[in-house]
């Protein structure tokens, strides 16, 4: 009989032959390796499987009647029985800070009884602020942030957002997501730095700067989790937790980058993505946990699985034929800490794993002294809660400030026809469309709850953007009517009926909060009767501001052509609405560029940096076409560039290029401009991308006002990755494009810095 060798079998002996193989000797750590290893010396096999176990508050908390607390029973049997080394989550919403110190000092206090009282490390999602406590700062949604093209901005979110999250007694931040949001199908786009790789890259190493600072064990910040490593963002299908076919040559191209720049700016710990790619799952890849992550990044910090993501390698991606086996094949790849979340399997099938051969304790002792070494430097063994009157700026009015100004510079002017906008404050105004009322199309997922849907209860001092349109000019000058539903019409005849009466509508379309598997859609088209409320107010004749508030770039064609203006709000957060007011009156001057390119069509999803292809294929009039651009955006001002300059015509190995070009603000107004700088390389010996990225800076300027923006460029800042794996600088022409100014250079050698492998 003919045997079949299958995938199952490949991974349980891979898996197999990784506990077999005896480990390289390690060099002498530091100090702090030294105290690590002395404590590990000290601990039974099944006080290190317990640290490297994570479950959820749920299995430590009974909630009655609304109230939630941590069981005596249930948290005795978590540290004392099973040794648990990490708690996340909430149990329902977000808790106030009282209510934090309650729960962090009840588990660290059963910690302490503990024999080695070792503190446990508690984990939280806080992507944009401090989404699980009550009266935070919540900023824009990650995709909103990096339309400020403003490093400084995220740097200082990530301040405050490591301020708060330590004020609510918490020291590790799964966050930044450093995912490629590539396909706008995927409904956790908005938790990206959007679509460009040097964007990401820099956005959330500035971020990680932000959360970290310069000593992550004091009292102020915490310990960053780049996530979802690696290649998450860009499933087939667009719907979350599918599977993705990417080469390993377009993964190192595209995805790799922004965590490769997060390990240099000293990210702690690291989340692995959830799904599969080329049909093997990360968390089952030995190759993309150990020999890209470990051997090419150098990653020394925790790589904590996400939500029950072991299990599903039984489950769902049946390349375990057991639980026990998928534990096995999970940990032997590299992963150190598993997010279970709801029981202690986890952490008995290892304990048998181990007895019986098939996960060597050496790769136990470096998934411990990982999580160990972590703890240390967050100062846990020494501060394992925080004192609750070290944080008087908790919720202040500087750090709202903060928010108020990303969200403004984020929210992007995509149309502004015959100069409408900004709008005079006394003009009749209706205010109409399915997101014009709700702190959820403001806020998203992840706010206050998983799935965002309670923000119109935790968010209710805030603004809608109704509420903060009547505020700016008045209730009197503000009529309004709901229009729609998300997918309904609503009272249509009165919406007509009120619309024909005002001066100016404001058409608010988009989306409410989602995340995740819950967020998935099959079509991205607006939905019908938002398209339908657009078209019958468009018959009014009245004006209309078109304002989208989404997490995604929905097809909103139709509907945006009978605008006069268009105005990208994203999800801007908490102080989004007040923000969108003060742009759409003219308080402020909006200075946002998109970070993603906005399809035309639902079979056009092409992102900015594509294959130059239609300029060789004429008889093609369906080649890229968004409706608007990676990049763009308009203000109430003008800009204009002139005198671009590079500093040498050649570029040699080893040496830098200085490009400068000057930008005068040629309007009335004072502005901001995102000076964006690309790069293409003419011919290659693959394919070359249109252009791409290399570098940005934002600039402030009064009327009439010029700045020299300067960027300098090595070899290695126009690499790419070839045929073999190879990251390599080709020699050739290069293009340069800042505004409308374009120069050209010539590189004059050959250079192969490092990364090589394959999937």
């Amino acid at each position: 009989m003919k045997r079949i060798f299958t995938l199952v079998n490949f991974i349980l002996l891979n898996a197999l032959l990784c506990a077999a193989q005896p480990k390289k000797p390690q060099p002498a750590g530091t100090e702090l390796d030294k105290k690590v290893d002395a404590l590990i010396a000290k601990m039974t096999l099944e006080e290190k499987i317990g640290q490297m176990t994570e479950v959820t508050s749920d299995v430590v908390s009974t909630t009655k009647n609304g109230v939630h607390q941590i069981d005596a029973d249930k948290i005795k049997e978590a540290i004392l029985k099973y040794h648990v080394g990490s708690i996340l989550n909430v149990s329902g919403q977000a808790y106030d800070r009282k209510h934090w110190y309650e729960v962090i000092s009840t588990i660290q206090q059963e910690a302490a009884q503990d024999r080695l009282k070792i503190p446990v490390i508690y984990g939280i999602d806080a992507i944009h602020g401090v989404t699980y406590t009550t009266g935070s700062t919540l900023f824009p949604q990650e995709i909103a942030m990096a339309a400020t093209f403003n490093k400084e901005i995220a740097f200082k979110a990530g301040q405050i957002t490591a301020y708060e999250t330590r004020a609510s007694y918490i020291p590790w931040n799964y966050s930044p997501v450093l995912d490629l949001g590539k396909s706008p199908l995927w409904p956790r786009i908005y938790e990206t730095f959007g679509e460009d790789p040097f964007l990401i890259k820099t956005m959330g190493a500035s971020i990680i700067k932000g959360y970290q600072g310069n000593d992550v064990g004091d009292k102020y910040h915490v310990a960053a989790c780049m996530k979802h490593y690696l290649g998450y963002g860009d499933p087939l299908s667009g719907k979350d937790r599918t599977p993705a076919w990417i080469p390993d040559r377009y993964m190192r191209e595209y995805f790799l980058p922004p965590f490769e720049e997060a390990v240099k700016a000293g990210a702690r710990t690291l989340m692995i993505n959830s799904g599969e790619i080329n049909g093997v799952p990360i968390h089952a890849s030995k190759y993309m946990l150990t020999d890209v992550l470990r051997g090419e990044l150098h990653f020394d910090g925790i790589a904590v699985s996400d939500w029950k993501d072991i299990e599903y390698l039984h489950e769902r991606h049946h390349v375990a034929a057991t639980e026990k086996d998928a534990v096995m094949i999970a940990v032997n790849a590299g992963v150190d800490m598993s997010m279970v979340p709801y029981e202690y399997s986890f952490y008995n099938y290892l304990v048998e794993l181990v007895h019986e051969g098939k996960v060597p304790i050496s790769r136990i002792n470096e998934a411990v002294h990982r999580i160990l070494k972590v703890k240390y430097q967050l100062g846990l063994f020494e501060r394992p809660v925080g004192n609750p009157d070290d944080y008087p700026k908790f919720g202040s009015e500087e750090f709202r400030q903060v928010s108020v100004t990303a969200a403004t510079e984020a929210i992007t002017l995509l149309k502004n026809n015959n100069h409408i906008l900004p709008l005079k404050k006394d003009l009749k105004v209706f205010v109409t469309g399915p997101t014009a009322n709700t702190m959820r199309a403001l806020d998203g997922g992840w706010s206050y709850t998983w799935q965002g849907d309670q923000s119109d209860v935790f968010a209710a001092s805030k603004n809608t953007i109704l509420e903060a349109i009547q505020q700016k000019i008045g209730k009197d000058n503000v009529s309004y009517e709901p229009g729609a539903a998300f997918d309904s019409l609503k009272n249509i005849s009165e919406t007509i009926k009120a619309a024909k009466k005002a001066d100016v509508i404001v058409l608010c379309l988009g989306e409410l909060s989602y995340t995740e598997n819950v967020g998935n859609i099959d079509d991205l088209s607006l939905p019908a009767a938002q398209t339908e409320l657009a078209m019958e107010l468009a018959k009014t004749g009245k004006p209309v501001i078109l304002v989208l508030a989404e997490g995604r770039p929905r097809i909103v064609t139709q509907a945006e052509s009978q605008s006069a203006a268009t105005v990208m709000a994203y999800l801007s957060g908490n102080e989004g609405g007040d923000a969108l007011a003060s742009i759409l009156f003219g308080d402020v001057n909006p200075s946002g560029k998109l970070p993603v390119t906005y399809p035309r069509y639902t079979n056009a999803l092409v992102n900015y940096y594509r294959k130059n292809l239609e300029n060789g294929n004429p008889d093609d009039k369906h080649g890229y076409n968004p409706l608007y651009e990676f990049g763009y955006g308009l203000s109430y001002t003008s800009f204009s560039y002139s005198n671009l300059h590079i500093s040498k015509p050649d570029l040699k190995a080893n040496e830098s290029l200085t490009i400068t070009v000057d930008v005068k603000n040629t309007g009335q107004r004072e502005g901001k401009e995102s000076v964006l700088l690309y790069i293409s390389q003419l011919y290659a010996s693959i394919a070359p991308d249109t252009k791409r990225l290399r570098g940005y800076d934002k600039i402030d300027l009064q009327p009439g006002e010029t700045k020299t923006v300067t960027f300098k460029i090595t070899p290695r800042d126009i690499t790419f990755v070839n045929d073999i794996s190879k990251t390599v600088t080709e020699a050739g022409e290069f293009k340069i494009q800042l505004g409308d100014q374009t120069q050209s250079f010539n590189y004059l050698s050959n250079e192969i810095p490092s990364r090589t492998g394959k999937l």
